[in-house]
């Protein structure tokens, strides 16, 4: 019997720290029939993500940029792409594209762009934000097919460049890593939390984009009023030593515990009770269908793919973005509406089970690569 070519794909992403686009790649290339396809990994950075997916036993290669349109790497990723034999190529996010776009297209190899929350967001300059949308659709308008990850940013590309095609494809959370019965270490007791604390949640990057400062703000309005209550703080980013600042000046360090990232993001949800992402915008937001997995209550910003992730008042709570007194009073209604945070939790694990299970969002990408290369393999 004839043995089946595999499709050799390459997934390439901007770095190698974990975030969301990078837990994507992950599960994705996790979850792939291998009886089918052969994923390798190229990311622009090194990281976390290069050592996870060398203990799953997937080749991974670091080319090293940090910037978008990087002629001087471009060659490197042509000779990458022909070393490998690459069938399909699979971009996630802007800056992958444009340094992978090039050496793709001069091969003769399809391109899938995959978009996790666009990059030209309303809190940019004018100019910054008129160079993105450019950079945007002309990558998009020469990638062969375009994947969204929420209605929201697909309705937001067809009104800003007129023309836009995509398919959507909303993310999935690896259900057997976020399993909320599962059995984790004493987070609480790892970091002196006190047993009867209340812990609200912030695991994301400490960017503007995640508005941590606003949240501190929230969080100190919300600890005037009840005592028993941490605030976990896990992540990096360019506004980490600001928010460890303004701690300090609200006067609440004793009750925020900051760490850097962490490998076992289950283990710190498990001993959260109330998640937050008060976002300035989102694609799809990975976090919080963890957070939900996990049977968390959560409390996020009405913003883009969120609000397709979150239904308010059935598996979380959505506030305005950029409002912290409406995020203090949702913290606030949580604290003590027991009834409405176990509901919450309840359904968010439900709804995530049913609807965002990471191997339905995997078929339906095996899918399009099939369908990719159908005409090639007639």
């Amino acid at each position: 019997m004839e043995e089946i070519k595999k499709i050799r794909v390459l997934q390439t992403i901007r770095q190698g720290k974990i975030g969301g686009g990078e837990s994507h790649v992950l599960d994705l290339v996790r979850y792939l029939d291998k009886s089918l396809f052969e994923p390798v990994v190229l990311s622009f950075t090194d990281g976390p993500m290069i050592t996870s997916l060398t203990q799953l036993g997937i080749p991974a290669h670091v080319i090293h940029t940090e910037k978008a349109f990087d002629i001087k790497v471009w060659r490197k990723v042509k000779q990458l792409l022909k070393e490998q034999r690459i069938d399909i190529v699979h971009v996630h996010g802007t800056r992958a594209n444009t340094n992978v776009l090039w050496a793709a297209r001069t091969l003769g190899l399809p391109v899938i762009y995959t978009i996790h929350g666009w990059s030209f967001h309303d809190s940019l300059p004018a100019w910054n934000r008129k160079a993105r949308i450019l950079a945007e659709k002309f990558i998009t308008q020469h990638t062969r097919l375009n994947i969204t990850v929420s209605d929201s940013n697909h309705q937001t590309g067809l009104r800003v460049f007129g023309h836009f095609k995509s398919l959507v494809v909303k993310n999935g959370v690896n259900l057997d890593k976020f399993n909320r019965l599962g059995e984790y270490p004493d987070i609480k007791a790892l970091y002196g939390i006190p047993a009867h604390h209340l812990v609200i949640g912030y695991i994301v990057r400490i960017t503007e984009q995640k508005d941590p400062l606003g949240m501190l703000r929230a969080y100190a309005t919300v600890c005037s009023n009840f005592p028993d209550l941490t605030l976990l703080m896990i992540g990096e980013g360019d506004l980490k030593a600001a928010a460890v600042r303004l701690a300090g000046d609200l006067g609440i360090s004793g009750r925020v515990v900051f760490d850097n990232f962490r490998q076992d993001v289950p283990a710190v949800l498990n001993a959260v009770d109330i998640y937050c992402l008060p976002s300035l915008w989102e694609g799809f937001p990975i976090g919080v269908l963890e957070a939900m997995a996990m049977g968390k209550a959560v409390i996020a910003s009405d913003v883009d793919g969120t609000r397709e992730a979150v239904e308010h008042e059935v598996t979380g709570l959505l506030v305005p973005p950029k409002n912290e007194t409406a995020l203090a009073a949702a913290i606030e209604r949580l604290i003590k509406d027991r009834a409405l945070r176990s509901s919450l939790q309840e359904n968010a694990g439900r709804c995530v089970k049913a609807n965002f299970d990471v191997r339905d969002m995997t078929h339906k990408i095996e899918t399009v690569y099939q369908q990719m290369l159908a005409p090639l393999q007639d």
